[in-house]
This record gives C-alpha cells, sequence and structure tokens, in this order.
C-alpha cells in the first residue's frame, strides 16, 4: 500500500523541523512525499526542493511538488500534484520527462476518472472521512467506485489514521494520502 506524506511545514514551525521529519520518512522508506508549502515563493519552494532532494534517499521515495510545475521541474523533483481544477495532466505531459508523476487532487467519482483519462499518474480522492474544514466525508462507496472505474491507482485522503488504512484497502485503495499521521515531531 502506498503512502503519500504531504507535507505541512507551518505546522512544525521551521525548515529544520520540516526537512528532519521528512529525511525520517525517507529512511523509513514512505512511497511518496507531496511538498505541500503553499505559503513559500517559487524561489523558497525551489530552494526547499532542493534539500529534500539532496538528503538521503536509501529506498527512492518519489519526491513531488505541490501545484508548480516549473518548481518541479527546475529542482529535478520527480512529479508534481495538481489541485482538482488546475492545469490538464494532458498539458503537463507535453513539457516534463516520460517518468514524471502527476498527481490531481478529486473529490468525486467523475473527477477521478477525467484525470485518468487527462494522463494522470494517480488520483488523491478526499474527504473519505470527516476532516476539519475540507466539507461532508464521502465515504468507503465512492472510493469502491472511483477505484473500480479509473485506470489509475487511487489514494484515499482525509481523516485516515492507522485504524482506517486497512477499510480503505478493502475498498481498493491503492495507497493512503495525509498530512498529520505522517507529521511528527
Amino acid at each position: 500500500m502506498i503512502r503519500y506524506y504531504i507535507t505541512d511545514g507551518q505546522a512544525l514551525g521551521d525548515r529544520r523541523s520540516l526537512l528532519d521529519n521528512i529525511a525520517r520518512k525517507l529512511a523509513a522508506g514512505i512511497e511518496m512525499i507531496q511538498l505541500r508549502e503553499r505559503h513559500l515563493s517559487a524561489r523558497e519552494l525551489y530552494d526547499l526542493t532542493r534539500s529534500v532532494l539532496q538528503l538521503p534517499n536509501p529506498n527512492g521515495t518519489l519526491i513531488l511538488v505541490n501545484d508548480r510545475v516549473d518548481v518541479a521541474v527546475g529542482a529535478g523533483a520527480h512529479g508534481v500534484h495538481l489541485r482538482s481544477h488546475a492545469i490538464s495532466p494532458v498539458l503537463v505531459r507535453r513539457i516534463v520527462p516520460e517518468v514524471f508523476q502527476i498527481g490531481v487532487s478529486c473529490h468525486d467519482v467523475d473527477d477521478v476518472r477525467r484525470a485518468a483519462d487527462e494522463g494522470a499518474s494517480f488520483a488523491v480522492l478526499a474527504p473519505i472521512y470527516p476532516t476539519p474544514g475540507k466539507g461532508p466525508a464521502l465515504g468507503l462507496e465512492p472510493l469502491r467506485k472511483a477505484v473500480e472505474s479509473a485506470s489509475i491507482p487511487v489514494l484515499a485522503l482525509g481523516g485516515i489514521t492507522a485504524a482506517r488504512i486497512e477499510e480503505c484497502r478493502q475498498a481498493g485503495a491503492a495507497g493512503i494520502a495525509g498530512i498529520s499521521m505522517f507529521q511528527s515531531r
């Protein structure tokens, strides 16, 4: 099962704490990390991405940049994660290396189908469970339907806890994504 850590450096307090946490996740073999530092300028995000890519990565964890295709390509990241109504993955595919990963945030089954049809590498469906400030939870049945309708891996996000991972796996999720469950000091 894919583990997808979405960073929140502001919650950790400072850049050093964020890099230390990422280093621990790299050592632990987490499969993907999304640098979701929306508060950073393009230059700051580029610098952070370069710093992360220079950390020891013994398990080949993929590093993706949130929304900024330019920063991801320029820094040499493994991919980008796009918001649900961002530029189409089809257009991104025209300018990135063939192995470049493109994740897309999705909020219903139609979003997942569209992401697959437009060339995304994977979709992140949310929120599966109740999550403060993220609207009503979708539940496991829409997750199951999204998995069945898509030709790409679908990861579950939103209210995921260790106790809920197995439910998501049984619904067909290829993995789980989260911030708080991976964010430790």
